[in-house]
């Protein structure tokens, strides 16, 4: 089982989840490559683009939107 899941958005847009269900970003198609794109929050719960834990992974280019794939790729190991 993947480390990460995603939650479609819209068809181009897919929500990024870590393993304990916090919101770590999103996969976004741009033409024809999805990319990562991180996100974090301030003590105030603001969104902060490209912050959070995986801000060193931000951009992250991928085919499609695979979980296992993105888990991987943002290594991003399974729980267990």
């Amino acid at each position: 089982m993947a480390a990460l899941t995603l939650r479609p958005v819209n068809p181009d847009v897919r929500s990024v989840h870590g393993p304990d269900g916090a919101h770590l970003g999103y996969l976004k198609r741009i033409g024809a490559v999805w990319k990562f794109k991180a996100i974090g929050f301030d003590a105030a719960g603001q969104v902060i683009p490209g912050g959070g834990p995986l801000t060193d992974k931000h951009n992250t280019p991928f085919a499609a939107p695979d979980a296992a794939e993105v888990s991987a790729k943002l290594n991003v190991t399974p729980l267990g």
